[in-house]
């Protein structure tokens, strides 16, 4: 358990050669060499979730590929890979454990990069309400996404962890905006949280304690997804993909006071907020990127044991080859 007790003054304002002869011999090829990109993301792109793919965005990372991105938000990381999994995109966002979700249901994708080794779920808890540890949260009110959500999955998983069930609590599904805000005016005394959202509630002077996840189930981050077929047939394009995040990710971790003023600079609508990014950032930094031995790449013991739940619970009817869940061929 971590605990916040006074707000940092940095979230409180939250919210060649051979090219010349390439470009002397084929200039036209070379213009129009950029191929476009459809990437899905569960969320809308101006969230500091994004960060990664952002930078990768705004300094050029996937144009020194080859590529033309454009971001387009899907409905949850289950819709991103429904249409990752129905070709309407060739890439995708969602979680490490969206796989083993719907690939029981026949939808063929896999996880070809996982951005982090903690958890994207942190439980922030309100001090003033006592719940020092996770049994505590027996009989409070807990806002959350959704019901679907792999965000809850995990809350879910760290109440079983202490013998608790979903009928012991009061879970709100209060969607991505009033997760924070009833816990911030004091509607709920604990939240099934990302970084951004404890941010922000630090900035409004919220005192919490925190609970990551990976402390007790071993959830996963954000993962890039992509459908076996494109894997197959299109292995250098996922491979330019994923090392061009993978970059936008490692600037953060490297430096995250400076990945924030790029990070502005790339997101127009965070104009004026650099602190605030930064104190994102460094809670991401904190819980979610560390943890890896090979940047990007899946834990298959890891997996397996989410998968043991998911079933056991009844999240997905059945069991899947591990190996058919994810893919560390382009990240190693």
């Amino acid at each position: 358990m971590f605990r916040i007790d006074a707000v940092p003054r940095l979230a409180r304002t939250l919210l060649g050669g051979a090219l010349a002869a390439l470009l002397a011999f084929a200039p036209a090829a070379v213009a129009g060499a950029a191929e476009k990109v459809t990437y899905l993301l569960p969320a809308p792109a101006f969230l500091p979730a994004f960060g990664p793919w952002m930078l990768a965005q705004g300094k050029g990372y996937y144009a020194e590929e080859g590529l033309e991105v454009e971001f387009v938000t899907a409905r949850g990381g289950v819709d991103v890979a429904k249409q990752v999994g129905a070709g309407n995109a060739v890439i995708g966002g969602g979680i490490g454990d969206t796989p083993l979700i719907v690939r029981a249901n026949g939808i063929p994708v896999k996880a070809v990069a996982v951005l982090g080794g903690g958890s994207l779920m942190i439980l922030a808890t309100d001090q003033e309400a006592g719940i020092d540890r996770i049994e505590d949260l027996k009989g409070r009110t807990v806002t959350t996404m959704s019901y679907q959500d792999t965000t809850f999955y995990a809350l879910l998983g760290m109440m079983a962890s202490v013998g608790l069930t979903r009928n012991d609590i009061d879970a709100q599904a209060a969607g991505p905006a009033n997760t924070w805000k009833l816990f911030i005016a004091g509607e709920a005394d604990a939240m099934a949280a990302v970084p951004d959202w404890i941010a922000i509630a630090a900035a409004q002077g919220k005192k919490m304690n925190l609970f990551p996840a990976d402390a007790h189930f071993r959830s996963m981050a954000q993962a890039i997804l992509a459908a076996d077929d494109v894997i197959a047939g299109q292995p250098e394009l996922i491979g330019k993909l994923v090392r061009a995040t993978l970059k936008g990710m490692r600037d953060i971790m490297a430096d995250p006071e400076q990945a924030a003023r790029d990070y502005v600079k790339a997101v127009p609508q965070h104009e004026g907020k650099e602190k605030a990014m930064e104190a994102v950032f460094r809670l991401y930094n904190q819980y979610v990127y560390p943890g890896q031995e090979t940047l990007g790449a899946m834990d298959a013991e890891r997996l397996a044991a989410l998968q043991d739940f998911y079933v056991g619970q009844g999240i997905v009817r059945e069991r899947v080859p591990v190996e058919d869940l994810y893919t560390n061929r382009f990240v190693e």
